[in-house]
């Protein structure tokens, strides 16, 4: 039985568009978030009256383009997994134009905004990196655009799990602005490599009205309207997912499913 929570690429041959999830397609308020493959030359030009956005470029080269602002040509992986990302921060109001210099994996993230901040490119070396977890509980995160960040709504993050690994794990959740959790809508972008294998995610609550466990193949799509979410790479495939977030308000806090303070606390 399919989930409703996951979301299959589009892979009808109709043009760039991989995914394009809005808040209305997912049944919640905030997170949009869309795939492009762009090909050598191809111009993907957009603006958004209300609503800011986090430009991640997966892989390849493109030059970018916000308002008045050139940012040149941009890109240095071949894959998600090849180390930090370039992205590029646009609030609303702002036409960016993005020209592929060569194929490109574009991922979009947005959020309400009225326009506080300006657009500036986010360079790999201002992408902080933080290991998480010890042992099979270890993974590689390059935080895109953390809370500390200027943003109005969105967080955005990258995580990076090796085969054999667990990763949002022990179980977490961010769904309520009560009791020193924050409330966030979540959407996770799974990619792995070798590209044919598949890895596990769970979505449940504390009372089990949700509780289902996807697995997830290469360009799949999760999302998280509420309750914990952990993720397992089976051994042999290394799993990454970029996490888009947005909530009323920007703070990531957390609480942990009943059952596993213990791992906490170690």
């Amino acid at each position: 039985m399919s989930s409703r929570l996951l979301v299959k690429p589009d892979t009808s041959a109709n043009g760039a568009h991989v995914h394009e999830i809005t808040p209305q397609k997912a049944g919640w308020r905030y997170v949009g978030f869309e795939v492009f493959d762009l090909a050598p030359g191809q111009v993907l030009a957009r603006e958004l009256p209300d609503r800011e956005q986090c430009l991640v470029l997966l892989s390849g080269r493109a030059s970018v383009r916000v308002a008045l602002e050139d940012f040149g040509t941009i890109g240095a992986r071949d894959s998600p997994f090849g180390g930090r990302p370039f992205a590029v921060y646009v609030p609303p109001r702002a036409e960016v134009r993005v020209t592929a210099v060569t194929q490109c994996e574009l991922a979009v993230g947005s959020a309400p905004a009225a326009g506080r901040y300006g657009p500036r490119l986010i360079r790999p070396e201002e992408v902080q990196e933080e290991v998480r977890g010890t042992g099979t509980n270890t993974r590689y995160v390059y935080d895109i655009l953390p809370e500390r960040a200027a943003a109005e709504s969105l967080l955005v993050v990258e995580v990076r799990t090796p085969g054999g690994h667990w990763s949002s794990y022990p179980p977490h959740k961010h769904d309520r602005a009560a009791g020193g959790e924050s409330q966030l809508e979540e959407i996770y972008y799974h990619r792995l490599s070798p590209p044919g294998g598949f890895a596990f995610q769970r979505v449940f609550t504390d009372d089990r009205s949700l509780d289902e466990t996807m697995a997830v193949e290469d360009r799949d799509l999760v999302l998280v309207p509420r309750g914990h979410h952990p993720v397992s790479a089976p051994h042999g495939f290394d799993l990454y997912y970029l996490n888009v977030m947005a909530g009323p308000e920007r703070r990531w806090r957390i609480s942990y499913a009943p059952g596993y303070e213990f791992l906490t606390r170690r």
